[in-house]
């Protein structure tokens, strides 16, 4: 288990024009049930990530550390691109081999955020969002909660394909089976979505161990409910423990906000 970052208040990006702040926080916690955390996690502006290490598989705490530390090497400038993203998978992909270089089942994580992008030429800032497993990143705006990120998943494949409700995947057998991972000796690949980063969002970025004991309602009451980004991301994670913390149990909230200007005289 890995944190890196800390939390922090009216991050200001300092760009022309109208102006943005960010307040973000991590909660990690090993939950009921198992031995030692193989959560892994990342905020510092530009990037805020989760890594979930494979449960039952030997150093996937090894695994989630390896994304979230190769990740930080782009925390440096205000923005990330998706090749960044991508070069920091792919080295931290060796290094999981390394790590895995002695097991027969091979090592791997899950690893999902978002970054902030901006293009070239525009003004305008967003969050670029990604995703590899079933590690998951959430907008709540205006009351209302969103799912960005689509699982890698053998049961979002049934879903997907009309073979299985949504409310039921999360108690199918094969809940737990991912179809996309950091790890193995295979190339990850990840999605993209994009989402404006405007006053009043605000992002949560989680592993499965909270989705798999909090249900969407009760997600969106917390984060509708909490004020203040360390306040909610902890408040999350101590109900998925008391919901029975069946699995590691990680949330990073993400405020933006406009720039507070004082009142002319």
């Amino acid at each position: 288990m890995t944190e890196l970052g800390r939390p922090t208040t009216a991050h200001a990006l300092g760009l022309d024009g109208p102006g943005l702040t960010f307040d973000w926080a991590g909660v990690t916690d090993v939950g009921r049930r198992r031995a030692h955390n193989e959560d892994s996690y990342l905020a510092a502006a530009p990037l805020f990530v989760v890594a979930d290490g494979m449960g039952g598989h030997s150093a996937g705490d090894v695994a989630s550390d390896a994304v979230v530390r190769r990740m930080s090497e782009i925390a440096s400038r205000p923005f990330a691109t998706t090749d960044d993203v991508e070069t920091a998978l792919r080295v931290a992909t060796e290094d999981i081999a390394v790590a895995a270089a002695d097991t027969e089942l091979g090592v791997g994580t899950t690893a999902t955020g978002a970054f902030l992008s901006r293009e070239a030429d525009g003004a305008e800032v967003d969050f670029t969002v990604f995703n590899v497993g079933d590690s998951r990143v959430y907008m709540f705006e205006d009351g209302r909660l969103r799912q960005v990120t689509v699982d890698h998943s053998v049961v979002q494949e049934m879903v997907d394909a009309g073979l299985l409700h949504a409310d039921d995947a999360e108690k199918h057998p094969d809940s737990n089976v991912i179809t996309r991972a950091v790890g193995f000796d295979v190339d990850p690949r990840p999605d993209y979505w994009r989402v404006p980063a405007r006053p009043g969002l605000r992002l949560l970025v989680c592993s499965d161990g909270l989705t798999k004991e909090l249900s969407a309602d009760r997600i969106a009451e917390v984060l509708g409910g909490v004020e203040g980004a360390e306040q909610a991301a902890t408040a999350l994670v101590e109900a998925a423990v008391e919901a029975g913390g069946r699995d590691n149990v990680t949330a990073l909230v993400v405020d933006v906000r406009g720039v507070e200007t004082p009142d002319a005289d």
